[in-house]
């Protein structure tokens, strides 16, 4: 399985990347939601895309909206961030958002969101 990691931080990208080729994902990384966009225009596919919330020129929220404006309709997303008021979850989901991770995280958080959308352990 693949997955695209989507954050400004070089940290939670790393922690992120560990903790998916661990579940053994292949994955990708990209510093903000404009160069995720690209990696995706370019056709490389994925079974699930992680989106942080707050990242400088484009938000998550608003990458989710072009995803799905766009057709990736069938591309798993995950919202990964430190927001965690409900208003803040339902927003994320009504842009079109899979599932809600809220940092910190731990392995076991994200294994039990990732079943949840179907993506199950190698």
């Amino acid at each position: 399985m693949r997955a695209l990691i989507v954050d400004d931080s070089g940290f939670t990208r790393r922690v992120l990347r560990g903790l998916l080729e661990a579940e053994g994902f292949e994955c990708s990384e990209a510093a903000n939601a404009l160069g995720g966009l690209d990696i995706l225009r370019r056709g490389e596919s994925f079974d699930v895309v992680l989106v942080d919330w707050n990242m400088p020129g484009m938000s998550g929220v608003e990458m989710v909206k072009e995803l799905r404006r766009r057709g990736f309709d069938q591309v798993r997303i995950m919202m990964v961030t430190s927001l965690c008021d409900a208003d803040g979850i339902l927003q994320a989901l009504e842009a079109g958002a899979d599932e809600y991770l809220m940092k910190p995280f731990d392995g076991d958080a994200l294994r039990q969101k990732l079943a949840l959308m179907g993506l199950e352990a190698a």
